[in-house]
């Protein structure tokens, strides 16, 4: 069945939002079993437009989660304005510490704020620093390495 781009796109938002998609593959497989005729390259051209990132969880499993949009500003942009203000991602027990460039913490809070990662328990951001605690010191390592993978995808 040939169905358009928007509903494909809202099928993959649902998806990922029901369930834990970890690949791309997973999702074609996903989007082919309820019909849609896709390729994995259409499934990229996708996630990309949907601001679509992959995050760690606090067992080690990567999954794809939505980014929500923040009033006018799009998701794409709140990731470039967070991979190019952030110094540093550094994790110290069951908080993960991250240095940015002056003025840009609470930017970059806001960017993390919209991934809605499930291990966060809370965050707070001053001028140039971003606190952000989560249950367990093994949570704070898997989340900083996923900040750290967003970091290397944004600067190259």
């Amino acid at each position: 069945m040939n169905i358009g781009k928007n509903e494909r796109q809202s099928r993959i938002l649902t998806l990922i939002k029901e369930q834990k998609v970890g690949t791309q593959d997973d999702l074609v497989s996903a989007l082919r079993a309820q019909g849609f005729e896709v390729t994995q390259a259409t499934v990229s051209r996708d996630i990309k437009e949907l601001g679509i990132v992959k995050v760690t969880s606090g067992n080690g499993s990567q999954h794809y989660v939505p980014m929500e949009r923040s009033g006018e500003i799009a998701a794409g942009r709140l990731m470039k304005v967070f991979s190019e203000a952030v110094i540093s991602c550094e994790n110290a027990g069951n908080m993960v510490v991250i240095k940015t460039l002056p003025g840009m913490a609470q930017a970059s809070a806001s960017a993390l704020d919209s991934m809605r990662m499930l291990d966060v328990v809370g965050s707070i951001a001053g001028d140039d620093t971003v606190f952000i605690v989560t249950k367990k010191p093994s949570q704070a390592a898997s989340l900083a390495d996923s900040i750290r993978k967003i970091l290397g995808s944004g600067r190259g």
